[in-house]
């Protein structure tokens, strides 16, 4: 491995490290809230229960993220991130993965 790339990788790897710390904050976090995620949904044009099912949700799961009593995390976040930026690509892959 070419020594500049694996000095570049460690120092993200001690970056990562102090952030999962607490010592050093994120440069950028991506928050997606209620009206996002009501947002994204109706770019697909499905409706909740058709869309929790596309995404492999409950729908009370979807419900509770539309109306603000709670945010998806992880990869549920990283999913309707790609839905925003794609809905027909993304409900597509999602379509054929069934």
């Amino acid at each position: 491995m070419d020594k500049n790339l694996f000095a570049e990788l460690m120092g993200s790897v001690s970056e990562a490290n102090e952030i999962l710390k607490g010592e050093r904050s994120p440069s950028r976090e991506v928050y997606i809230n209620a009206v996002e995620v009501r947002a994204i949904r109706k770019l697909t044009g499905l409706s909740q229960q058709k869309f929790a099912n596309i995404i492999h949700v409950e729908v009370s799961t979807l419900r509770n993220w539309e109306q603000g009593r709670r945010d998806p995390t992880g990869p549920a976040r990283a999913l309707l991130r790609v839905i925003k930026n794609n809905p027909k690509e993304a409900l597509r892959a999602l379509a054929e993965a069934s």
